[in-house]
């Protein structure tokens, strides 16, 4: 079990270090097409992972509570939410392509500010791969080994282009490679500590894990919405955004149901 864990926080962490790897190896920035095609992949990601891996477990915990048993997935759903909103308007960040930056002002360098933003949206995905491996730690909860790995790697899957999203174009902003592919790796440095705080910290909470779920769900949605669906749309009209996004959706949908 101890080994299933620590693989299962270790995964998304990989991934986002290969991915920002792509910085050593390729010579020139991503085009904006590329960057679409890969924003739309982790939304779609993302979105499946809410609805199967957080929100679905989350309301079967709930059944005991009858026709209520939407409750308290609607009401960790809003907090998850509202915290990435306070998130967004409180840390300084500048997202992908953006020339004006979010949140408190801040005499940040441009470059700080485009790893906060990446690091702002890494912080849902800790929150639900800890969540889910303590819950399968705890035993009460209706989750499966399968399914907490399912969880762990369809994260990793899209976090690899996520790196490679932020250590690219912080090198065209003049960052030497070696330093952009370590900023790169430390804002995904921030899911596996996540995660492990959140294991810590619903294992003292486990009534409340169905909230919990559903927490990180909204705030996973909250990053999609905000921050993924703009990009992938942005600019000249394309349909790859839309098509990658239905390709994550229906992988991440396959590994849960095909390995929970």
């Amino acid at each position: 079990m101890t080994r299933e864990i620590f693989l299962g926080l270790a995964l998304p962490f990989a991934g986002t270090a290969l991915g920002s790897g792509c910085v050593l190896f390729m010579k020139k920035s991503l085009g904006k097409g590329v960057q679409r095609t890969l924003t739309g992949f982790a939304a779609g990601v993302m979105t499946a992972a809410s609805i199967w891996s957080l929100i679905i477990p989350a309301m079967e915990q709930s059944e005991s509570m009858g026709k209520l048993s939407f409750l308290p997935a609607v009401i960790g759903f809003w907090c998850g939410v509202l915290f990435l909103l306070l998130l967004d308007t409180v840390i300084p960040h500048l997202h992908m392509n953006a020339e004006k930056a979010e949140g408190m002002p801040s005499r940040l360098a441009r470059t700080t500010m485009m790893v906060l933003a990446v690091t702002l949206h890494n912080i849902p995905e800790g929150m639900a791969v800890g969540i889910v491996y303590a819950g399968l730690l705890s035993g009460t909860a209706e989750i499966n080994a399968g399914g907490a790995f399912a969880l762990a790697l369809g994260i990793a899957i899209q976090n690899f282009p996520e790196g490679a999203i932020i250590s690219m174009p912080l090198h065209s902003e003049g960052k030497s490679k070696g330093r952009a592919f370590a900023d790169g790796v430390l804002s995904g440095a921030v899911e596996p500590i996540g995660a492990v705080l959140t294991i810590l910290f619903a294992g003292l909470i486990l009534p409340a894990m169905p909230y919990l779920l559903s927490f990180a769900a909204g705030a996973m949605i909250y990053v999609v919405v905000e921050e993924l669906i703009p990009e992938m749309s942005e600019g000249e009209h394309s349909n790859i955004g839309v098509l990658m996004f239905s390709l994550g959706f229906t992988l991440m949908m396959a590994l849960d149901v095909a390995l929970g």
